[in-house]
């Protein structure tokens, strides 16, 4: 079996019990990132302004993978409403480099600290 290599990014705050993301042979799993700042705390704005920070996180999560949003194959976004979608997906397109990556986009029934959207990502190494 491959070896799992567990990462965390030193500009992420940790969080016990999981890893940032998970890093095997050729590819990076990163857990869902919610729009939180350094001190773990949420934020203030909007959706525009937590998709931007969901990316940022990620941005972060990447980068310590050794892995770069031009990798990235695979995103999952959770809204807390689906009324967002327009207004997260303007901001999505605008930050995230062509080609984008395959996405699904799902409403959640609740998110963590009552966040509004939760990104994770998966990527080649």
């Amino acid at each position: 079996m491959s070896e799992v290599q567990k990462i965390n990014s030193p500009d992420r705050p940790v969080v016990p019990m999981y890893s940032h993301a998970v890093k095997i042979p050729g590819l990076v799993f990163i857990t869902g990132q919610m729009p939180i700042d350094t001190a773990g705390n949420v934020v203030p704005g909007d959706i525009k302004v937590h998709t931007a920070q969901c990316i940022s996180n990620l941005t972060d999560v990447l980068k310590a993978a050794g892995s770069s949003w031009d990798k990235v194959v695979k995103v999952n976004v959770y809204l807390k409403s689906m009324d967002d979608f327009a207004t997260m997906n303007e901001e999505y397109i605008r930050l995230l480099p062509d080609p984008k990556p395959a996405r699904t986009c799902i409403q959640a029934g609740k998110l963590p600290y009552d966040v509004d959207i939760e990104i994770e990502a998966i990527a080649s190494a």
